[in-house]
């Protein structure tokens, strides 16, 4: 079951929900401060008021159905260098062929931009550009922009944002993505899922009450709540990943020891970060998810 609250909640250290209905202003603005939102968006804000956002990211990341225009543009708008890690994944437009791939030009340019500007590459049938920033970019406390939707890598503490190409070339060029302050949107997860059950139905029904209505849209959404013990860190980021389908702009997870463990897995311990909400962090709106009730949406679950 999902269960919307339109209305701004108090999270007390115990991970309860009160209505904020009574709140004053003084404790609401405190407890905005004390979402883990709000601290990853004031570390990469440069505009020095967190009402309008001027913000500049830790890396990015775009396929090849999109990184050739934004290079283009990007260098004729004067770029000289890559200010951050930038990855370009070659895994959109890769259909066999002889001698080849389609569009192996378009590879060919990626190449060498890279090469000249000091990219990240990352050849066909290598990896998938949203797994390859899982394991080699993502990190506690990180934002990564990316010219791909499904850019979201909250379950690793990162708050990923997907967006044009033309936001990406803004940043290639020493520009900021530029944005007032979203609502933050407190989700708590409870239960287990049960036998059957995947990340993809638990997203489902997420979607299936917040797309429609809007309840999600532009907003970051914050996962916390004993629920997510339970949950493996594949399990994590296929619910998160599909968060892009609520219409919500970013998320960010609560992490624990699976996180951290994930991330020494793959040589990147130093990447770990603790996050949680703090006692009386403050939620526009907040949504609980009860994981023992969602059933299978989807036909095979689990099959390849």
């Amino acid at each position: 079951m999902v269960t919307l609250f339109d209305h701004g909640v108090i999270v007390d250290a115990q991970g309860q929900a009160t209505d904020a209905g009574t709140a004053s202003a003084p404790q609401i603005e405190a407890g905005r401060q004390k979402t883990m939102a709000y601290h990853i968006l004031a570390a990469h804000n440069h505009s020095g008021d967190m009402q309008h956002l001027q913000l500049k990211f830790d890396s990015m990341v775009s396929p090849d159905n999109n990184y050739v225009n934004i290079l283009q543009t990007a260098r004729a708008s004067g770029l000289q260098k890559f200010p951050v890690p930038y990855v370009l994944s070659n895994c959109h437009n890769t259909l066999c062929a002889v001698g080849g791939t389609i569009l192996e030009d378009d590879h060919a340019f990626g190449l060498s931009n890279a090469e000249k500007f000091g990219g990240i590459f990352l050849p066909p049938y290598r990896g998938v550009l949203h797994q390859y920033m899982r394991e080699k970019m993502a990190g506690g406390g990180k934002m990564i922009l990316g010219s791909d939707s499904h850019t979201r890598y909250g379950a690793l503490g990162t708050m990923g944002i997907g967006e044009g190409g033309g936001e990406l070339v803004k940043q290639l060029v020493g520009h900021t993505y530029d944005l007032a302050y979203p609502k933050i949107i407190g989700i708590k997860l409870t239960g287990t899922p049960k036998p059957g059950v995947g990340p993809m139905d638990v997203a489902l029904a997420l979607i299936a009450k917040t797309f429609a209505n809007g309840f999600n849209k532009n907003n970051v959404l914050e996962f916390f709540g004993p629920g997510i013990q339970s949950l493996s860190m594949e399990f994590r980021m296929g619910i998160d990943v599909m968060t892009t389908e609520s219409a919500a702009l970013s998320s960010i997870w609560c992490t624990d020891e699976k996180t951290e463990e994930y991330l020494e897995e793959h040589g990147r311990a130093a990447d770990y970060q603790k996050l949680s909400p703090e006692a009386g962090a403050y939620y526009d709106r907040y949504i609980e998810i009860d994981m023992d009730s969602v059933e299978p949406m989807i036909a095979l679950p689990f099959h390849p």
